[in-house]
């Protein structure tokens, strides 16, 4: 993101909203130099993200999307901790193109650094300013006010409301660097658990998702596509399809093919129709048959040295290995859905992308269409976090309104939709090298990660499945790998831990086997896999426990107090192993500068039947100031059952011509009989902390640990995910 002056859009629909926008006199004093904090530094107008109304109610702005995080909720409590007003009396309004902030994608744990910092900022100048007119206009000391909600009480009895103390006028106030210190005595909603806004409408069936929305008059649309990314469409009778009840229009351009409806059951109808009129070659040109591993090293790729310490060449005891990790679905619950509506030269899209502001641009380039004349809304998607098809299906909605303007038109794509065409998580290899001296310290380190891209999210058109399968169609931008401190495939690459000399590099390919973009945690999640299983494999070596032997290379104090942490919940020191039972250990900061994360827990395992089944977990996590307990615990909970089933099932399927995991008999994710007993979440607060990103930290930790513990379980050391059934069974046969 860039900065930018405030949107002549947004302003023109804030003052049609009969709200009053905020006209100070009085600016904050700002430090020389000072430097604004999170998305506040791109949008730095307080009215973009705080907003009284002419009704006294006042409305919080965020770029940020709930995605099941419980965003919402932590970011109310924000704004009401500054603004001392009740979070139930705040307005909340997320991710929307003509009203909020651009904070581009709901991405990589930011939303709290983001948009929390931002709003915790603008939310306490916008208090102060309205104390300080408070108090002119009462003509009393500003210390000697009392404040209750959005209401402010001189000693005396007198009183002025926030809405009385604004203008009526498009004069803004310019952000400072500076913000009063907390008053004691405040109310208290930050660092607290309160009600999650978002859970109610789910729990009681009510429209909560994307795919609930249903509007007056709306037609259905469903996409037919190709067999496989290289089949080429030889030929389609579209006029059968066409004279088929209910049947509104066909749309063909290149191989994009398509129908609308007037109901939802004749458009899936309607698209079996066409999909047995299409007839198509579909060349055998995937690598099947050969071993993950050789398919990625084979791959060409750009090699980047990301860390260079010391000298290589320690003297001592090398030790190898190589991990691997497969391609990767989000396997959404709800496959993917938006609504598109083209009237009076305008698009309104309701999406559930995690990018509102970046998909706008890239649907102005495939509709060959100014950004002004798209309005995308945000609207909760059933289950994801990374780049699945929620923009893809957006694109779908805008062409096929384009088609048929003056009524909203819904598209959902079907299981084999999403799963078959969603951008895959990357396969990747990780090797590592590592040399002990004789007292079992390690004193050099060597690590490679070859990595399909992580981030092709959209921004220009050819990011978009819909804008490649045109007859003129758009090119795939080529992408490019994320730069460190962030990191895509060699996120977490660089270990944490206080190692004299250690190289890092990152062999990045361009172009791949598949379509690849964002899974939750990006190459965090095999690089933290294969670096804490390497741990536990040279603790191993050198005779020492694995968490003594972890400490012993860490020189965080905040690291080493999680790991402490976990260590003492779990019970680690007194553990006792039982029959087909085993204890692991693992831990990473997410990113090198997010979260804490350390867990330790005990699996069970059946090699003759393959089963693994993570029975208790204990996870330590240090986030900086903790807004809201129960949503960081919620995160972490989510994120050790996520990594069980990435770990011990998930793998995409193909053979030679196309992808064969499109339902969930060939895609199965974690059930209820391989879900943990019990997941306890430790949690270290830190007031007056930065905000750290929670929402990926689990996700690595939670991936190796549970490979420690079949190892100490049953002796058998897994370094090729997943750890299936059929992968554990050749195991027991190998013993």
């Amino acid at each position: 993101m860039s900065a930018h002056p405030p949107r002549p859009g947004r302003r023109r629909f804030l003052a049609a909203g009969g709200a009053l926008t905020l006209s100070f006199a009085l600016p904050l004093r700002a430090q020389p130099g000072g430097a604004l904090p999170g998305s506040l530094a791109e949008e730095p107008w307080l009215d973009a993200w705080i907003r009284v109304g002419a009704d006294n109610r006042v409305t919080v702005f965020t770029g940020k999307a709930e995605l099941g995080q419980g965003i919402k909720t932590a970011l109310l409590q924000v704004a009401a901790q500054a603004l001392r007003i009740d979070p139930g009396r705040l307005i909340l309004i997320t991710a929307d193109t003509e009203r909020t902030p651009d904070e581009g994608y709901t991405a990589g744990s930011h939303s709290m650094q983001d948009s929390g910092a931002a709003l915790r900022h603008a939310a306490a100048q916008v208090r102060a300013l309205l104390q300080e007119k408070a108090a002119a206009r009462l003509k009393v000391p500003a210390a000697s006010l009392a404040q209750s909600n959005s209401v402010f009480r001189a000693p005396d009895g007198r009183r002025v409301s926030f809405g009385e103390l604004v203008a009526n006028g498009q004069q803004h106030v310019r952000a400072t660097a500076t913000i009063p210190p907390p008053t004691p005595g405040a109310p208290r909603y930050s660092g607290v658990t309160l009600p999650r806004v978002d859970i109610p409408g789910k729990l009681r069936g009510e429209l909560a998702y994307v795919q609930d929305i249903r509007m007056p008059a709306m037609v259905h649309g469903r996409v037919l596509r190709p067999p496989s990314p290289s089949a080429r469409l030889l030929g389609v009778d579209t006029a059968a399809v066409a004279r088929m009840s209910g049947v509104l229009e066909v749309v063909q351009d290149g191989r994009f093919l398509a129908v609308i409806a007037d109901e939802e059951w004749r458009a899936v109808k309607a698209a079996k129709a066409l999909a047995l009129a299409a007839r198509w070659e579909v060349p055998a040109l995937l690598p099947a048959g050969r071993d993950l591993a050789s398919v990625v090293r084979a791959l060409p790729s750009q090699p980047q040295q990301v860390l260079a310490r010391g000298a290589p060449g320690a003297p001592g005891a090398t030790l190898r290995a190589s991990y691997t990790r497969p391609f990767q679905l989000h396997a959404s619950l709800g496959p993917s859905c938006a609504i598109a509506l083209f009237e009076a030269g305008r698009y309104t899209v309701w999406t559930h992308s995690q990018g509102v502001f970046p998909l706008r641009a890239a649907l102005a380039e495939l509709l060959a269409t100014p950004e002004a004349s798209i309005r995308c809304i945000h609207a909760e998607g059933a289950g994801c976090y990374g780049h699945n098809g929620a923009d893809d299906v957006a694109a779908d909605a805008v062409l096929l309104a384009r088609a048929f303007p003056g009524l909203p038109v819904r598209v959902q794509w079907m299981r084999e939709d999403e799963h078959g065409w969603e951008p895959f998580g990357p396969a990747m290899v990780a090797d590592v090298a590592a040399t002990l001296d004789a007292g079992g310290a390690i004193v050099d380190w060597n690590y490679e990660v070859w990595s399909q891209p992580h981030a092709t999210r959209p921004g220009r058109a050819g990011n978009l499945l819909a804008a490649t399968h045109l007859a003129r169609p758009f090119a795939p931008p080529p992408p490019k790998p994320i730069p460190q401190p962030e990191g895509g495939g060699d996120r977490n690459a660089i270990p944490y831990y206080a190692l004299p000399n250690a190289r890092v590099t990152q062999r990045f390919q361009p172009q791949g086997v598949f379509r690849t973009s964002a899974v939750r945690a990006l190459g965090a999640y095999c690089n933290v896999f294969a670096i804490e299983s390497f741990m536990d494999e040279l603790a191993r070596s050198a005779k020492a426990d694995p968490v003594a032997f972890r400490l012993r290379h860490l020189a965080d104090p905040r690291a080493i107090e999680v790991v402490k942490l976990a260590a003492s919940k779990f019970g680690w020191d007194k553990y006792q192993r039982g029959a087909r039972r085993g204890r692991g250990f693992a831990f990473a900061r997410y990113k090198n500068s997010a979260a804490y994360c350390a867990i330790a827990l005990e699996v069970e395992v059946a090699l003759d039947t393959g089963f693994v089944r993570i029975v208790r977990a204990d996870a330590a996590v240090d986030c900086g100031e903790i807004v809201s307990p129960d949503g960081v615990r919620n995160q972490i909970e989510g994120g050790v059952i996520q990594s069980a089933s990435w770990t011990l099932l998930e793998q995409v399927r193909f053979d030679a011509s196309r992808v064969q995991t499109l339902d969930w008999a060939g895609y199965p994710i974690l059930r209820f009989k391989q879900a943990p007993d019990r997941v306890d979440v430790h949690l270290v607060d830190r007031p007056g902390q930065p905000f750290l990103g929670t929402g990926e930290a689990a996700q690595g930790p939670a991936a190796a640990a549970l490979a420690n513990a079949v190892m100490d379980a049953c002796g058998v050391r897994v370094r090729d995910l997943p750890m299936d059934r059929a992968r554990m069974r050749g195991f027991a046969v190998k013993t």
